[in-house]
């Protein structure tokens, strides 16, 4: 059964329905009598036309003016001072609703009221009353030019007001032998509503596609700078928590390889140990579960990350994929750190993929040189013989790389070459903590 609170809930629900008719009603009246600016928007594309709008508008009004003097005059011979006025509130009402639509759309009505009056005692057999041919249509043009800047239920408002004041003009002072321009306005007016609306919806509906799209972009470029952010700690979470595990190994062999070491000796050793697999139990915890999408799955296998002596088997990967690839390493090849390998990597592998997806059927050059202190790369394509297909990634390939190098102290660099190729250079410090600003290197902070 019913609850008596859902009783006197219903029985409260027809009270509420012509209230809020009624203030919809009088909201709808108040923002008839709002005359606010709301300007008519520019055309967005192309460009060179965006102030296409107000021109062909200004025209109307210009044009609208020149003929309702001239059909006052001409059809309903009314000379004198009144015809000028009438035409300039016309046309000034056209120009009006470039920018307050509502003011624009009242003074219109008041330019068809002083029209009717001035032609009443004229008409003749067959003219129509109380609009003229060309003030039916100057003010539909008027009712469109609303119908673009304000609400549907204004809209609707308008139309019939508009329509009303003819009926009721027509049914009140309508002349003898005059025609009836009631369906006329009915047709029209309605027919220009409507299109004002769906030109109206059509652009707010832009509009939000393309803030839609903005915001997707944005989000697109967060979720993957994100992505490679994640990546990079995942792996500078493998190369510290190696180091981590070397001098805890260190830490307790030291006090065996000394003669007799002291107490204290043992006492900071151990210490040292002791720090060392706190901090690495507390690195696992806060970045360990970012070696997996899936940490907690024990199909998620652990890979060891990659170095420059896997850089044979990467060129010959990107050859099978149909990209022409020559290496040249030059200076004494030798290991480096294990952040050094990892980063020279995965710009060499960063760079070639993007050779693949852009530069299709150029030749790609990778070039490596061991300096004394500093590890160069450079990998450069040649213009591409074949039209690029589509590509899927977000293209934020180069700020990952430059904030691999960064995180090393490095510096990288990519660009357009003159032959129409692309280039990516870098320099590594080949021992991170020479670099300045610091003492010690990213991978072993």
């Amino acid at each position: 059964m019913p609850s008596l609170d859902d009783v006197n809930e219903q029985s409260r629900l027809p009270e509420q329905v012509p209230a809020k008719r009624s203030e919809m009603l009088r909201a709808t009246a108040q923002e008839l009598l709002v005359l606010r600016r709301a300007p008519l928007p520019r055309m967005s594309r192309p460009r060179w036309l965006a102030w296409l709008p107000h021109v062909l508008v200004s025209y109307a009004a210009i044009f609208f003016g020149f003929l309702t003097t001239e059909q006052l005059g001409d059809h309903y011979h009314v000379t004198g001072g009144t015809p000028l006025v009438v035409a300039l509130m016309t046309g000034g009402s056209i120009a009006l609703a470039m920018f307050r639509p509502m003011a624009a759309w009242w003074l219109g009505l008041l330019a068809a009221g002083l029209g009717a009056w001035t032609i009443h005692d004229q008409v003749g057999q067959g003219q129509t009353w109380p609009w003229t041919p060309g003030g039916l249509i100057a003010f539909a043009l008027v009712i469109l030019l609303v119908a673009l800047r304000v609400p549907p239920r204004v809209t609707v408002a308008v139309v019939f007001v508009s329509v009303a004041c003819t009926g009721l003009a027509e049914l009140l002072l309508r002349p003898d032998h005059s025609s009836s321009t009631v369906t006329g306005a009915v047709v029209l007016f309605g027919f220009v509503g409507l299109l004002g609306y769906a030109l109206r919806a059509l652009r707010l509906a832009r509009g939000e596609l393309v803030e839609q799209e903005t915001l997707t972009e944005e989000e697109r470029a967060r979720r993957t700078l994100l992505e490679e952010r994640s990546r990079i700690a995942r792996e500078l979470h493998d190369v510290v928590a190696h180091h981590m595990s070397v001098i805890s190994i260190q830490a307790q062999v030291a006090p065996h390889l000394v003669e007799n070491p002291s107490e204290e000796l043992k006492e900071n050793l151990a210490g040292i140990r002791e720090n060392a697999l706190e901090a690495l139990t507390e690195l696992r915890r806060v970045l360990g579960v970012l070696r997996s999408e899936q940490p907690d799955d024990p199909a998620a296998r652990q890979h060891p990350q990659p170095t420059l002596a896997e850089l044979e088997g990467l060129v010959d990967n990107v050859r099978g994929a149909g990209l022409d690839v020559t290496t040249e390493i030059a200076g004494i090849r030798r290991p480096l750190t294990p952040g050094v390998e990892l980063t020279a990597y995965r710009i060499v592998q960063e760079a070639l993929s993007n050779c693949l997806r852009h530069a299709s059927g150029s030749r790609v050059e990778v070039g490596i040189a061991y300096g004394p202190r500093d590890l160069h790369l450079c990998i450069a394509n040649s213009a591409p013989t074949r039209p690029a297909p589509p590509s899927p990634g977000a293209g934020h390939g180069l700020l990952g790389m430059r904030e691999r190098a960064g995180m090393l102290g490095g510096e990288l660099a990519a660009g357009p070459r003159p032959d129409g190729g692309y280039e990516v250079s870098a320099v590594l410090p080949m021992d991170p903590q020479d670099r300045p600003g610091g003492s010690s290197s990213e991978t072993e902070r």
